[in-house]
């Protein structure tokens, strides 16, 4: 199980630096007209979200997660004090972009809230995505996983929604990371119900998706940041290309919107099922922190 947990960890940041360079584009035909077919990592156009970052880098999204593998690296476990105050000090001095939902949290903060009441009130995705450091600490403790997923996911995104979303996926991939084929958990971790009505519902309508056309889906769901479309695109795409992530990541990419949030949670799950050899070794040559991620993981081990 030890290499399919890292190859899940080294899948999800691979895409959302695949995502990086037509991140929140939305129109699928200027994608293909800027970038043609993204096989490969790229970086943004200088009228992007992301005009600071260059080939090989994360989103905002992909950053936090490296934040928060380094913390997990550094205590052995999830604390939530050190988190929180390894975001506060990243953010203060971030020259990339800032979502909504970072600026809410960090006002919360000014006003004195602590970690467990800080977050703001948004749903989307990007607040459970950036996991993956914290599925392979507790790859094998499906409480702590669950617990610390919920506590990180809440301390920027509080939203029902988001926190309803944390406890699905952390039970997918549990299960995944334990040999459960990718459909069959998706599908138990709604057996167990989720605590919010639509996204709920478009669980359902993703799980059976998987034999239509992934950009109609997604468009369908809706391409935006939030989680009751996020991550019903980011489903309908693992059982699509269940046995292939390079093509599942490209997919998202050339299907728009927030691609950099469903690419995380897709490398995750198909990095999980079909372990390091997936994961296109170019993509990772070609990652600018490749390296200091491979020695974090080293350091949990």
């Amino acid at each position: 199980m030890h290499n399919k947990a890292k190859a899940m960890v080294l899948a999800s940041f691979a895409g959302d630096s695949l995502a990086l360079g037509a991140h929140w584009i939305y129109e699928t035909d200027r994608i293909e007209k800027e970038f043609g077919r993204v096989e490969q990592l790229c970086a943004p156009l200088a009228d992007s979200y992301h005009p600071s970052k260059g080939k090989g880098d994360f989103t905002h999204y992909g950053d936090q997660a490296l934040l928060l593998l380094e913390s997990v690296a550094a205590n052995k476990a999830f604390v939530l004090d050190d988190f929180s105050s390894r975001w506060q000090a990243f953010f203060a001095a971030y020259d990339g972009y800032v979502d909504e939902a970072t600026k809410e949290t960090q006002d919360h903060f000014a006003k004195g809230s602590g970690p467990d009441s800080s977050g703001s009130n948004s749903s989307d995705l990007g607040g459970v995505a950036r996991i993956a450091g914290l599925a392979y600490h507790y790859r094998d403790d499906f409480d702590g996983m669950l617990t610390a997923v919920r506590a990180q996911t809440a301390m920027t995104h509080a939203a029902p929604a988001a926190l309803a979303g944390a406890d699905f996926l952390s039970r997918t991939i549990f299960a995944v990371l334990q040999g459960t084929a990718p459909q069959e958990a998706l599908e138990e971790a709604l057996a167990e119900g989720v605590a919010d009505m639509a996204l709920d519902m478009r669980l359902a309508v993703a799980l059976d998706s998987a034999e239509k056309d992934s950009r109609q889906v997604i468009e369908q769901f809706g391409q935006m940041c939030g989680i009751v479309s996020a991550l019903p695109g980011a489903v309908h795409l693992v059982l699509r290309y269940g046995d292939d992530l390079r093509t599942a990541l490209i997919e998202n990419v050339m299907a728009g919107g927030d691609s950099a949030a469903r690419g995380m949670v897709i490398g995750m799950i198909l990095g999980a099922a079909l372990g390091p050899d997936a994961v296109p070794g170019e993509w990772l040559q070609e990652m600018n922190r490749f390296q200091e991620i491979d020695e974090l993981l080293t350091e949990l081990d």
